[in-house]
Parts: structure tokens; C-alpha cells; sequence
């Protein structure tokens, strides 16, 4: 079997487990964060942890860029820089902003995400830079492309801005307890950070038109749906005034 045929085996069943994930996720929720309890093996600094977790993403597509057998075209340059526009902040940049307690992390969590992250940069990079067709310069004026790509923004710039409001309520030095979240998105829902993340990797997913693409978006809402349910949850029991119309993913939804 050659690679593009391992690959689109690899990603039927990669979007196959997507969906097995989602369900027990419901069920059962990842032990770090807030959520976090004994009973999970070794452990790690959460610091540590994240950019464990999250650098396998970030070296993936630098990777796949560097080892494609064929000239760069200019997608090549877009597909990457949005990628990395992500995963630079999320492996290197968002671990050292938090202002949370220092939480052990378990090993098996962080080697689990670092395993996905890994598997999705290969089947993304892989497709975009080797076993596609190289995208042509026209693909920059299709409707998918810039629809998808203002998603992409949009998302990002709603995860990273709900990642700061949630930093700011704690003052500097202050790295314990919690407080109820308030402004912009949080008006509507409990976690803007998880609806931001999807909303980019669907526009990732519209911008490539691929199946690499759709696998990442399926699997980003199996993971964050079920957390954000969890979240919402957490949030309800602990503050009594927590706001009633507040949903927690979809504003007025759920």
C-alpha cells in the first residue's frame, strides 16, 4: 500500500475514533485543569505539560513542509502560517501567560494529546505539501478559501481574547480561586475559548476543502464539546448566581 492509501485509511479511522471519543467524553471527563483528581499515574508541571502536549502540532507542519517533494507554491507559505499561528501560541505563548495554580498534570493526558497532535500534523501536512495536487494561485479568490480563512481569524482571535479575559481575572501574583467570567462572548455562553477553537479549525477545514481538514475539525469538536459541557456544569454547581441563560457552547442553544 503506497502513502496516500495508508493515509485515507488512516483517516477513516481517525474520524471513526473522533466520534467514540466524543461519546465517552460525555461520561467521562479529562482528569486536569479544574477538573483534576488523583488516581492517574505520574504527573507533570502543567506548564510542562501544555507545551508536551501541544509542540508535536507545532513541529508537525514545519516538518511535513520541509520533507514535501515539490517546489513551495504560495498556499504552501498560507497553510503553514496559519497553522503555526495557532500552535505557536498554544505550545509556547499560552502556557506561560496563565495566572492558574500550578496543577500536576498527569503524564497519561498530556501523552494522549501529544499523540493527537502528532497524528493530525501528519494527516494535515502530509496531504497539503505531498499528497495533494498543489493548490493553485486562483484558490486564493474561491469563495471556500476567504470564507474560510475569516472563520479561521474570527475563531482565533475569540479563543485568544477569552483566553485574556479569563487571565484577567486574577491580578498579578493571584493564581488561585475562581471567579464567574463576564463580557463579550461569556455574555452567552461559559466557554467563547472552546466555541473560538472550533469555529477556526472549521474554517481550516473550508479553506483546505479537504478531508485531512474535516477530520481536524470532527475531532476538535469531540474533544471540546463534551469539556465545555463539563465546564459549564462545574460553573453552575460552584456559583449560585451563576448566570441561568448562559449556555455552555452555542449561544441560546446549548
Amino acid at each position: 500500500m503506497d502513502e496516500l492509501g495508508l493515509h485515507r485509511r488512516l483517516l477513516c479511522g481517525w474520524m471513526g475514533l473522533a466520534l467514540a471519543v466524543f461519546v465517552a467524553l460525555f461520561f467521562w471527563t479529562a482528569p486536569y485543569g479544574r477538573h483534576g483528581r488523583r488516581g492517574w499515574g505520574v504527573t507533570v508541571g502543567d506548564r510542562v505539560g501544555w507545551v508536551l502536549m501541544e509542540a508535536p502540532a507545532a513541529l508537525a507542519l514545519p516538518l511535513c513542509f520541509a520533507l514535501r517533494q515539490r517546489p513551495a507554491v504560495a498556499l504552501d507559505w498560507v497553510w503553514l502560517a496559519l497553522w503555526e499561528s495557532h500552535y505557536l501560541y498554544r505550545a509556547f505563548v499560552y502556557p506561560e501567560l496563565r495566572r492558574t495554580a500550578r496543577r500536576p498534570m498527569p503524564f497519561s493526558v498530556v501523552a494522549m494529546g501529544a499523540l493527537f497532535n502528532g497524528v493530525n500534523g501528519y494527516l494535515n501536512g502530509r496531504y497539503l505539501f505531498t499528497l495533494a495536487s498543489p493548490y493553485p494561485l486562483s484558490w486564493l479568490g474561491d469563495a471556500r478559501f476567504i470564507c474560510g480563512v475569516l472563520l479561521f481569524i474570527g475563531g482565533f482571535g475569540a479563543h485568544a481574547w477569552s483566553d485574556r479575559r479569563l487571565r484577567a481575572l486574577r491580578t498579578p501574583g493571584q493564581n488561585v480561586g475562581y471567579r464567574i467570567p463576564q463580557g463579550g462572548l461569556f455574555r452567552w455562553v461559559s466557554c467563547p475559548n472552546y466555541l473560538g477553537e472550533i469555529v477556526e479549525w472549521c474554517g481550516w477545514a473550508l479553506a483546505t476543502w479537504s478531508l485531512a481538514g474535516l477530520s481536524f475539525a470532527v475531532w476538535t469538536v469531540a474533544n471540546l464539546a463534551p469539556r465545555a459541557r463539563a465546564h459549564h456544569r462545574w460553573y453552575r454547581a460552584r456559583f449560585s448566581d451563576y448566570p441561568s441563560d448562559r449556555k455552555a457552547l452555542l449561544p441560546w442553544l446549548w
